[in-house]
């Protein structure tokens, strides 16, 4: 112990902090407390959801082929598509030298589903059976037109990458409300596409704590979760509480969150060597499960095994869970390539609807699916009567909703005959994102973390909740 005479001012703050703080975490380590101890950020007592699962379409899934109808583009068919509709919007690198712009209808049918009278395209036979548990918004526009910064933005609240995730936000502001389980957790399904950057799901500067942890398809789920061979547990018990003890320590002379972060997570790991391994086996699941997502959610690594996962998590109460399918960029042999993306991810996506909705989960469960940007309605290189490809459209894009105090059966905002401009109720990314925040009783403007000399949020400056999408 320090000579009490020879206490400086810092130095007298400095371990006045580290005492609160590791007493914080004492308690933050205990089950009993921990959802309490993160709670305290924000008041959710008006939540309408508990939790989100965001089913994350990476490479900007087509609204014109899947759930934007506009069917007068038949007539158009091979026309240019008029200035006065593209009104010199900046193109991308792929479609700049193109000396045409022509109009590429849909080849797929469409039709009005359920008894909100949703159009949905016959590529989403699944989606379209539950058109009335579903909010399609039509009109969310971003600000960005090329993939990474497109996905960082709807992510993060920002083109740049650093700042925290959406689900690193939920973490830092309301925690979890299992102790045994990461309070955020990322899978990723798919091939070929633009690369998905662990970022995607990081805490930017938020401490490290709070962000999500990727669940892997090969091997452990969690790296490093099975003890080295030779370790028994009750070994790396006792090696954790000497490890714990030194760290503590550090944390007395050096108030730094990385090191409770260490502590917090060295703990989470170990109590994740019982909680993973029965969250991921499946066996106990029944047959009418697979009845329901489909075969491939046996295997994992598909988007149909991550939805049964996510529905597993949710039951844990898991806060956010994110699942990232790759594949959705179809510049070219767009036909040929979307139809393979829905046949992967239809059945499923609506599986986890109808599969939270019968356990009573659906109301306090927020289901988000949606890409980054959507597609432009003329077409990319050679248009031919079975195939055309499509270039990046930030102007407007389709996303749906479900669950968690979310309206069903209704359809927002409206898009000009060629799904190309926004005529009605447009939706920002910041709005939307501050809609989700306000369905778990979180008020945008609230939730905030001081870095480099300011108060930082989701939806950075901007953002207002879209009433009309809540129940």
């Amino acid at each position: 112990m320090h000579d009490p005479l020879s206490y400086s001012r810092r130095s007298f703050f400095h371990e006045g902090r580290s005492i609160a703080g590791t007493a914080a975490l004492a308690s933050l380590l205990k089950t009993d407390g921990f959802a309490a101890a993160q709670a305290s950020r924000v008041d959710t007592s008006k939540a309408t959801a508990k939790r989100v699962i965001y089913l994350f379409q990476s490479g900007a899934p087509s609204q014109l082929d899947l759930y934007d109808y506009k069917p007068g583009l038949e007539k158009l068919r091979n026309t240019d598509l008029p200035d006065s509709v593209r009104q010199g919007q900046r193109l991308t690198g792929m479609t700049k030298d193109q000396t045409r712009f022509p109009i590429a209808p849909t080849n797929f049918r469409f039709e009005r589903r359920g008894e909100s009278g949703a159009w949905v395209s016959d590529l989403l036979p699944h989606i379209a059976g539950i058109a009335d548990k579903l909010c399609f918004v039509k009109t969310v526009h971003t600000e960005a037109i090329n993939h990474d910064p497109a996905i960082t933005f709807i992510q993060t609240g920002a083109q740049l990458a650093g700042r925290p995730s959406m689900g690193a936000w939920l973490s830092y502001g309301i925690g979890s409300e299992n102790s045994d389980l990461p309070a955020f957790v990322a899978m990723v399904s798919g091939a070929g596409g633009q690369p998905l950057y662990d970022r995607l799901w990081g805490s930017g500067f938020l401490p490290t704590k709070y962000a999500g942890v990727k669940f892997r398809s090969v091997g452990d789920p969690v790296l490093y979760l099975s003890n080295p061979d030779g370790l028994p547990r009750e070994l790396r018990r006792g090696f954790l509480d000497d490890l714990a003890q030194l760290n503590r320590r550090k944390l007395q002379k050096t108030p730094d969150p990385e090191i409770e972060t260490r502590i917090a997570q060295y703990e989470m790991a170990y109590r994740m060597q019982s909680s993973v391994p029965e969250l991921t086996d499946i066996s106990d699941e029944p047959q009418s499960t697979f009845d329901l997502y489909g075969e491939e959610a046996k295997k994992p690594g598909t988007f149909a095994y991550n939805c049964l996962l996510a529905r597993r998590l949710a039951e844990r109460d898991v806060r956010f869970v994110q699942l990232f399918h790759r594949g959705w960029d179809q510049h070219t042999l767009l036909p040929e390539k979307i139809a393979i993306q829905c046949q992967d991810t239809d059945r499923a996506s609506a599986a986890l609807v109808k599969d939270l909705n019968q356990r009573g989960l659906l109301k306090d469960t927020l289901v988000v699916w949606g890409g980054e940007f959507g597609r432009t309605v003329y077409c990319q290189g050679k248009l031919t009567a079975n195939d055309y490809g499509r270039d990046h459209h930030p102007r407007c894009f389709t996303v749906w909703l479900a669950g968690g105090g979310i309206r069903s059966g209704y359809t927002h905002g409206r898009t000009d005959d060629f799904s190309y401009n926004i005529v009605e109720a447009p939706v920002p990314i910041h709005d939307l994102n501050a809609t989700i925040l306000k369905c778990l009783g979180i008020d945008h403007r609230q939730l905030t973390f001081k870095y480099q000399g300011r108060h930082h949020r989701l939806t950075d400056v901007h953002g207002n909740v879209i009433d009309e999408l809540r129940a």
